[in-house]
């Protein structure tokens, strides 16, 4: 047992644990960076990177690392590049772990849901952006933990060091047990050494994920806890309870409640009222163009031909049976998707060609998204999830229109305000019910102002006791802010309400088109009239 104390404190291992970190932190480092670039080349839209960093990978995987040290130091020499032991042992050691670091950072990357990347875009986020503020925090969380082992794998793998000469701990432990005849003790110490290091490694990686866990109490927070559990026998004033958003239908008298004569009055002037807004509307400029649009995925042809105008102002409701082609159709309009023939305006600007003819870079495309004023709601909500439903709305005001952090929170706490989420500002999405979700993706949708707004399918996802209150929110504002909407809905009692014009599709074509309530109650072609019949007597 003495002798095992005295072998700790011996300054000779102590010199080898130096050098063993050594070793450990600038081939981690240098394996860091190298993996950044080789996973970036991976998942980069040029194919020849991807091959490179490919090929990278299978060469430095598949060879031993003793190898690789040996090759460093006895081969590169031979080249021109002369390298100390240490740099030698360190370079090997990064050229090794860069292929394993890339390959944990492009799998987290690849595993943040592409929902929140749609939005991103829809938003009109830059690829840069969208990396920086809704992949990389995420990711960044999740690859944690695997990072952490590699950093583990790499301090033991540095003992390979000894055979290129570096005096690491291990190389020093074998040199003194060969001198003393003491393999037991000295080795004890050795192993005891190590497991102190990559001990310490496994308390930073603990750190980081506390300090990265998004659930984790926020300072006020953890010292109420504190103070509260020095006082146990006190009780905590329940908060009071913040209702949801006040729903404005209850305040509505239906007109199927009115007498009949009052009924006939009310029929009357919501007639006339259509009347006069759609000779409003006839005199806009048109919001969205779209002329001959084709798509198709493969052999599958989705749109066929689309033709659709939109005025400034107007709300047009996309009815049709699923695979018809509505969602593609929106995300065609947003520049989410591509297309093989024809063309879409926004604003009287494509978002596909410049003024040249020649086609717009991803980088382009956002900031035209941006310019020409167009947003984007969800089936699926896809909001950013490590964010808060204010940070959801503020955040992107701030990375897309520049706006300060003071104005951007003053916008967003009157949008969620306005959609009767104020007291769930500082809630992760995770934390939120799907009705709510789903008011702040509208929320976040609305916040730039913009001039079209797409909405996919908003209350699809949603259970039924949830659906009223998002068209609730979607009607006001058809009602308040005039924004031109092309609304994908099954919802026909909502289409009948906030709609201008309905456009029923199938089969990738527009079978037929026109104001709300002639196209509702009476459709002219067969295939109109069988849908919605059958959607009436769900």
């Amino acid at each position: 047992m003495d002798l095992f104390l005295h072998y700790l404190s011996q300054p000779y291992l102590i010199t080898g644990i130096v050098y063993t970190l050594l070793i450990t932190v600038f081939g981690l480092g240098g394996g860091l960076l190298m993996g950044l670039v080789l996973a970036g080349m991976q998942l980069s839209r040029f194919r020849a990177l991807a091959l490179f960093s490919r090929a990278y990978a299978i060469i430095f995987r598949g060879t031993p690392l003793i190898l690789q040290m040996i090759f460093c130091y006895n081969v590169l020499p031979m080249i021109g590049i002369k390298l100390t032991a240490v740099q030698a042992a360190s370079l090997a050691l990064a050229l090794n772990e860069a292929p394993f670091i890339a390959e944990i950072i492009r799998a987290n990357v690849i595993g943040v849901d592409r929902g929140q990347v749609s939005a991103a875009q829809a938003l009109g986020m830059t690829p840069g952006t969208i990396m920086l503020r809704v992949i990389a925090p995420q990711a960044m969380r999740s690859m944690v933990p695997a990072l952490g082992n590699e950093a583990v794998s790499a301090l033991k793998n540095s003992s390979l060091a000894s055979v290129v000469s570096v005096q690491e701990l291990t190389l020093r432990s074998t040199q003194l047990a060969s001198a003393t005849f003491d393999f037991f003790s000295i080795f004890c110490a050795s192993g005891l050494m190590y497991l102190v290091l990559t001990g310490a490694i496994a308390v930073i990686q603990i750190v980081v994920e506390i300090l990265l866990d998004l659930d984790r109490p926020k300072p006020k927070e953890q010292l109420a806890r504190f103070f509260r559990a020095l006082a146990p026998g006190r009780t905590v004033a329940p908060a009071a309870v913040v209702p949801d958003a006040v729903n404005p239908a209850a305040l509505i008298v239906e007109s199927n409640t009115l007498p009949p004569a009052s009924a006939k009055v009310a029929a009357a002037a919501a007639s006339s009222d259509r009347k006069a807004r759609a000779a409003r509307l006839a005199g806009n400029v048109d919001a969205v163009e779209v002329r001959g649009l084709h798509k198709a995925y493969g052999q599958n042809v989705v749109l066929d031909g689309i033709d659709l105008t939109v005025k400034a102002g107007e709300v047009v409701a996309l009815l049709g049976p699923s695979g018809s082609g509505k969602s593609t159709l929106l995300r065609c309009i947003n520049r989410l998707e591509g297309w093989e023939q024809g063309s879409i305006h926004v604003g009287g600007r494509s978002l596909a060609l410049d003024e040249s003819g020649r086609s717009l870079s991803p980088r382009a495309i956002a900031q035209m998204r941006a310019s020409v004023g167009i947003s984007m709601v969800f089936q699926q909500f896809n909001l950013f999830a490590h964010l808060t439903a204010k940070e959801n709305v503020a955040d992107p005001l701030q990375w897309v229109q520049r706006l300060s952090r003071l104005d951007a929170n003053r916008r967003a706490d009157a949008l969620l305000e306005r959609v009767g989420l104020s007291h769930r500002a500082d809630a992760l999405p995770r934390h939120l019910s799907g009705g709510q979700q789903q008011r702040v993706a509208i929320a976040r949708a609305v916040a730039p102002s913009p001039a079209v707004l797409l909405l996919d399918e908003p209350t699809s996802a949603l259970d039924p006791e949830l659906v009223h209150e998002v068209l609730e929110v979607i009607r006001r504002l058809a009602v308040e802010d005039g924004l031109a909407m092309i609304i994908s809905t099954h919802q026909l009692r909502f289409a009948a309400e906030v709609a201008d014009r309905v456009v029923f599709l199938s089969g990738g074509s527009i079978i037929e088109e026109g104001p709300t309530g002639e196209l509702l109650n009476r459709p002219r072609h067969p295939l109109t009239a069988r849908f919605l019949s059958k959607m009436a007597a769900e």
